[in-house]
């Protein structure tokens, strides 16, 4: 897998839009949205509209993977 961001194409509210992430943090993404049973473009759009205009749509998607994992980790600290 890469580990440079790659350029993933979405579409929010009807328009096309790009973000960079990395392959492992796409992968992760698609797995919530099926998890959910969810578009992509839908889980997209919810990350989208819960972001503050200080953060970008990439940093608000790893952000969100990031917390879905640790909600759901078995690990206690």
């Amino acid at each position: 897998m890469s580990r440079r961001p790659r350029k993933r194409s979405l579409t929010l509210n009807g328009h096309r839009t790009s973000v960079s992430l990395e392959d492992e943090f796409w992968l992760s993404f698609r797995e919530i949205a099926d998890e959910r049973k969810i578009p992509i473009n839908a889980l997209a759009a919810e990350i989208d509209a819960a972001r503050g205009l200080d953060m970008g749509l990439a940093s608000a998607i790893r952000l969100y993977i990031l917390q879905h994992y640790r909600a759901n980790s078995t690990i206690s600290g």
